[in-house]
């Protein structure tokens, strides 16, 4: 197969800094933090981005958002910045997803442009009979982050999708973190249909809602914004990050799982510099390997109804016993556990 060999990595300079990361500098200054210790240790000056000069690595964002988490210390952090993200103000992309005909549309503007929209985080997609089913991928190693960006995109998606659509949406929400202290800020910003300790951190719609047609669009102006927003992708010369690259690789390639050999052959180069990649994103292989086999897992069990051992034999697991091992080993849970989850909603 081949592989896409244009990526971006952790390190790479490319978020405009009045873009996303200005979201939330704004936020923390409307609480009266100050913009040197909000930008301390990130190597960002507030000028730079007033000017529009200063370009972020995803791990500069990662700081910005490391440091505005300790110093707003509060609940509602991550909600609120979500609340303010999509469409944006971010140029062409955020006019073609402002002019979505419909939900489907919107989705498929977000996963198409997520190196504009999204950055950090990639949104996908699966769809059964009945229900159309969304997930996030950390597309840069955000560790202790990870839950703040979550929440975010999680809102983000909820709040464009009512202001587009000119009426709340049934969203079902599951999280697969234990239920928070801060748990009606959840229902606040996602509604009440909020579940924790689930196997996945999904949400969830009936299908018929992908196609309800929104008011106001302008199939003319999302084309032609779409039309510039590529070309700005073909500039930047990648759409995806390494992870998101390697997550896709993998996931074609999950029943019979590579060894790092054969992942680095695959990617034109050696096993030490793959190692070293994934170490500066905070990871290593085999979590990735089981990141995607879990994730394939569940979607076998919850689109697909499949039963213990037919995930088994998809993934190639000849013994039930070792499939047990490892599921537990990718979700702390048993597979009978999590279908009687799945099953139960």
């Amino acid at each position: 197969m081949a592989i896409n060999t244009r990526w971006y990595e952790s390190d790479c300079r490319f978020i405009p800094g009045h873009y996303q990361p200005a979201t939330l500098i704004d936020l923390a200054l409307s609480r009266g933090i100050d913009s040197h210790r909000l930008l301390r240790g990130t190597g960002l000056f507030h000028e730079d981005i007033l000017a529009g000069n200063a370009r972020l690595s995803p791990q500069q964002f990662l700081g910005l958002i490391g440091n505005s988490r300790k110093l707003l210390d509060a609940d509602d952090s991550s909600f609120l910045f979500g609340q303010r993200l999509l469409p944006g103000y971010y140029g062409a992309a955020s006019h073609a997803l402002g002019h979505a005909q419909n939900l489907h549309q919107a989705l498929e503007v977000l996963i198409q442009l997520q190196v504009l929209l999204s950055p950090l985080v990639a949104l996908h997609l699966e769809l059964d009979e009945h229900h159309a089913y969304l997930y996030w991928q950390d597309s840069c190693g955000a560790g202790e982050h990870w839950r703040f960006l979550l929440e975010a995109s999680m809102t983000s998606l909820v709040a464009m999708s009512q202001w587009l659509s000119g009426e709340r949406l049934p969203w079902a929400c599951s999280f697969s973190h234990a239920e928070p202290r801060y748990v009606e800020q959840y229902w606040v910003n996602l509604g009440e249909n909020t579940r924790f300790s689930r196997p996945l951190d999904m949400l969830c719609i009936p299908r018929q809602y992908l196609t309800h047609a929104w008011p106001g669009a302008s199939a003319t102006a999302a084309q032609v914004a779409r039309q510039q927003a590529h070309a700005q992708i073909d500039q930047l010369g990648f759409a995806d990050s390494f992870l998101d690259c390697l997550y896709d690789y993998l996931r074609d390639q999950v029943r019979q799982p590579p060894n790092l050999e054969q992942a680095a052959q695959a990617f034109a180069m050696s096993p030490a510099t793959l190692k070293r990649k994934l170490h500066k994103h905070d990871t290593g292989f085999q979590e990735q390997v089981d990141r995607v086999r879990k994730q394939v897992a569940l979607h076998l069990y919850q689109v697909k109804g499949y039963s213990n051992d037919e995930v088994a034999a998809y993934l190639n697991f000849n013994d039930a016993a070792n499939f047990r091992r490892a599921f537990k080993r990718w979700t702390g849970s048993t597979p009978n556990l999590i279908r009687q989850l799945f099953n139960s909603r």
